[in-house]
């Protein structure tokens, strides 16, 4: 009986798992000592195809539960095929609710997250080519410590039906 139920568990995970969409692109940046300084600036390179689809891009942190903060400042550099610069903007990403809960899963001291980045009406994901991201902490401790991981997520946007 426990068996049956254990190959049930495995095959009900596998299953849930095979429904969850694959990311276009994504890679994390560990953090040299845990703490995040603002000459540490993690690059990320993909490259774009389908040039009908959309794309959301999502920023991924790994913290400690000792962050000192509920949220991180950053600078986000993006440059997009053909072009000689990169177009620069400041993002804030809430890492906490109000009454401290972290918003990322946990699991023990660390906590994950990933939430969408809005890029805003100056840059969009839908030329074919090569994409370079950077980013830089913008926060007003350096180095920003209990900081683990940075990445970059990159999904096709599914549209909705109205």
């Amino acid at each position: 009986m426990r068996l049956s139920r254990f190959i049930l568990f495995i095959t009900l995970t596998c299953c849930m798992a095979a429904c969850m969409p694959a990311p276009h692109y994504q890679d994390q940046k560990a953090i040299p000592g845990n703490a995040w300084n603002y000459n540490y600036k993690p690059k990320f390179t993909f490259t774009i195809t389908d040039s009908t689809a959309q794309y959301q891009p999502y920023f991924i942190i790994r913290h400690t539960q000792a962050y000192p903060y509920n949220n991180i400042w950053m600078w986000m550099y993006i440059k997009t095929p053909g072009d000689t610069t990169a177009t620069k903007a400041r993002i804030n990403i809430d890492l906490a609710e109000a009454s401290g809960r972290w918003l990322g899963r946990g699991m023990g001291e660390i906590y994950e997250q990933r939430m969408p980045i809005s890029l805003g009406d100056s840059v969009n994901l839908n030329r074919p080519g090569t994409y370079e991201v950077t980013l830089e902490q913008n926060m007003r401790i350096n180095p920003l410590p209990d900081v683990l991981h940075v990445g970059l997520r990159v999904e096709k946007a599914t549209l909705r039906k109205k």
